[in-house]
């Protein structure tokens, strides 16, 4: 921080509040929430946890590709996949990237596994925060991790606290020193909320005191969208079909407005009993809440099964007369039923189900498998429903625009 900036810094947990809104302004998010909650079980309660990994894995790229875009660091849906195939661009700032897209991918993921055996607690702990950055950034080499700082470069050390001053526009985050102070007071009132409506206001509300205590020298909103991406699926929300950061990078001005809007002091007696506003914190709460709806609304439409069946009829006849690489339009029983049953099937049933000669039906399941249509664990293992970048236009048409352009 420069000489010439002259900055407040917190150094009272106090100073935070209010870390939710008051009691009589709640009403509205809380409604939301419970439209939110019930849109989101609807859609769990037709795709169970587990099934369809080939949309989720997709849906984890996708939100590794929107995570790089919020922070202006653009890699293309094509880099992404090039670098799950470790062919990485000779460009070392684009390398550079796309490791950090695979990155929040592995931590995601790994999140994903942890999450069932976790109680509450140790979702909103200040130590699971830190396991998110340590896990994130640790993936990365050391080169990736170097930083810009007016006392000169440094290295991000994964999971540890930053040991300077920052600010972020006109916000000055808190002391170094009284971070943990911050932290704890974060986890305390967080924690100790019932699940439910209540819940899913402190996640968005959560979100955005994460991102103003700035706990770290880099990456903190990563870890701030992460640690949203945990409360949700962790109370059984998401179940790996939708997450909220396609809509904060497809909004991204307005979401760093309100996020900046929420660190604005309190304006006057009107706006609450803390030092900061609450109504700043009430549109951001309000916003997120909104995207996550939004995104819920948009996977369901999506998700239905006479609309997927005619998708992927028009996915098979661009395959058939256009790419012409074996795919046939006579897999459209056996593929719709792999997605209305999210099961797996043995190779013998689903070339039964083809209706072509044992010849036919075999080259039929080779060539599903080579354009990624179906998915399998082992060259005699069953198959399942896959889900290419390339069929996203047809399948999901409009969820990952930037990838659809390049399938």
């Amino acid at each position: 921080m420069s000489k010439s900036q002259k900055f407040q810094l917190y150094d009272d947990p106090a100073q935070m509040e209010p870390l939710l809104p008051a009691e009589h302004r709640m009403g509205p998010l809380l409604e939301r929430s419970h439209d939110l909650i019930r849109k989101a079980d609807r859609l769990s309660g037709w795709c169970p946890s587990g099934a369809l990994p080939g949309l989720r894995s997709s849906l984890r790229a996708m939100n590794s590709y929107y995570s790089n875009k919020i922070e202006g660091q653009h890699t293309l849906p094509l880099e992404i996949e090039q670098a799950l195939r470790n062919d990485y661009a000779q460009d070392a700032d684009k390398a550079r990237r796309q490791r950090m897209a695979l990155a929040h991918m592995a931590t995601e993921s790994q999140l994903e596994a942890l999450w069932p055996a976790w109680g509450g607690a140790q979702v909103w702990s200040v130590q699971t925060v830190c396991d998110i950055h340590q896990d994130l950034f640790a993936r990365l080499p050391e080169a990736d991790r170097q930083l810009e700082s007016p006392s000169g470069p440094q290295t991000l050390q994964p999971g540890a606290l930053r040991e300077r001053e920052v600010s972020v526009g006109r916000h000055a985050a808190p002391a170094a020193a009284a971070l943990p102070a911050f932290l704890a007071r974060w986890s305390s009132v967080y924690s100790g909320l019932r699940r439910g409506e209540l819940q899913l206001v402190a996640m968005a509300a959560a979100h955005q005191r994460l991102a103003w205590i700035h706990p770290f020298a880099d990456g903190n909103g990563r870890v701030a969208r992460l640690h949203s991406h945990l409360v949700l699926g962790h109370m059984g929300l998401t179940n790996g079909l939708w997450s909220p950061l396609r809509g904060f990078a497809r909004t991204h001005e307005v979401y760093y407005a309100n996020l900046a809007a929420a660190d604005e002091p309190r304006a006057g007696d009107l706006d609450g009993r803390g030092n900061l506003t609450e109504s700043g914190l009430i549109r951001w709460i309000d916003y997120v809440l909104g995207v996550c709806i939004d995104q819920v609304d948009f996977m369901s439409g999506l998700l239905s099964l006479g609309g997927m069946k005619d998708r992927m009829a028009a996915c098979l006849a661009y395959e058939e007369n256009v790419v012409k690489q074996g795919v046939r339009a006579e897999a459209l029983r056996a593929l719709h039923y792999l997605f209305a049953s999210q099961a797996e099937l043995d190779r013998a049933d689903f070339k039964a189900m083809l209706g072509l000669g044992e010849r036919l039906a075999t080259a039929q399941v080779s060539a599903l498998l080579k354009r990624g249509l179906l998915e399998s664990d082992s060259p005699h293992g069953k198959l399942r429903w896959g889900v290419p970048q390339h069929a996203l236009r047809f399948y999901f048409p409009s969820l990952w625009p930037e990838a659809e352009a390049q399938g």
